[in-house]
């Protein structure tokens, strides 16, 4: 996060960014003893943060590895905001899963996924209104943290990238993520 802030394409696009990680770091700290997380969501929590810091530093629509990717293959965009877009659902699916895994009778439930699935999108749905909200108010200002690089149906395309990325989350990282919530839970309830 401090090398991201140093410099950046834009400050209040860094800011509109990074703003999940700001917020979202301290809270899992101070919680981290009344609500120790597994050790996947802690890794895919600090890959996003990786990704959302890397994002408010250039723009989604101007890292260069996505310029690469893009000039590589002959896209017509920069394919950062895509990816980044993805794991909007990848890791949110995670902690979604997690928070209701242990704070609710969905645990073991077929509902689990569905409705984990189903939140991911919900959010990935309420960011675009924020982002909608943030071009009414800031006009041709946002156009950086919008990153629609000409794209009419970019509002559609993240959310599908959202959608994508939490039920691909939910299929492959299900199990192991069951492994280390029956390990933490287990060693909670031991440890009193």
């Amino acid at each position: 996060m401090a090398l991201s802030v140093w410099h950046p394409h834009d400050m209040a696009t860094w800011l509109l960014e990074t703003v999940w990680v700001l917020v979202g770091l301290p809270v899992v700290v101070l919680s981290r003893r009344r609500f120790p997380l597994t050790n996947l969501l802690c890794c895919l929590l600090a890959a996003h943060a990786l990704v959302l810091a890397v994002g408010g530093h250039y723009t989604y629509a101007q890292v260069p590895l996505g310029d690469w990717v893009r000039d590589t293959f002959g896209l017509d965009r920069n394919p950062y905001d895509r990816f980044g877009h993805l794991m909007q659902g990848f890791v949110p699916a995670v902690l979604v899963r997690e928070l209701l895994s242990r704070t609710s009778p969905l645990r073991g439930s077929r509902w689990l996924a569905p409705l984990t699935v189903c939140a991911c999108l919900a959010f990935s749905a309420l960011f675009e209104m924020f982002e909608w909200a943030a071009a009414v108010i800031g006009g041709h200002g946002t156009d950086a943290f919008l990153a629609t690089q000409g794209d009419v149906w970019d509002t559609q395309w993240d959310m599908f990238c959202a959608l994508i990325g939490a039920s691909v989350s939910v299929l492959v990282l299900s199990r192991v993520h069951d492994r280390q919530l029956d390990s933490l839970l287990g060693a909670r309830t031991a440890g009193g």
